[in-house]
């Protein structure tokens, strides 16, 4: 069971309005589709669409209801990396990449001693 935005009320996860004070929670026609509201302010100022000004909804940047809505933060929490690669491992896939490049290395390593000794 979710609860309301507004009234904190238990509701049904499929219902498309609350029960109890009304609001709607999802989009007309579209039962699947979340309908985001601005509790205060509105959605655009922290809308990922209008931010990369891809957004081609109507009331850009005044929306207090929207289903494409985005949040910014939470992307930019999903973006970093959930594990950082072990440097040692970073270096033999780095090896594995540029194999050619460490030939040439090691060729002109052994005609260096070659010369000097």
């Amino acid at each position: 069971m979710l609860n309301c935005p507004h009234c904190q009320q238990p509701i049904d996860k499929r219902a498309i309005a609350c029960p109890h004070c009304g609001t709607t929670l999802k989009a007309y026609g579209h039962p699947g589709i979340p309908l985001h509201q601005a509790s205060e302010g509105y959605l655009c100022d922290t809308c990922t669409y209008h931010a990369d000004d891809t957004c081609n909804f109507p009331q850009r940047p005044y929306a207090k209801e929207c289903t494409l809505y985005n949040n910014l933060s939470k992307q930019q929490l999903e973006a970093t990396p959930a594990y950082k690669i072990p440097w040692t491992r970073s270096i033999r896939l780095w090896c594995q990449r540029h194999r050619g490049m460490l030939l040439l290395i090691a060729i002109a390593a052994v005609s260096i001693l070659l010369v000097v000794f």
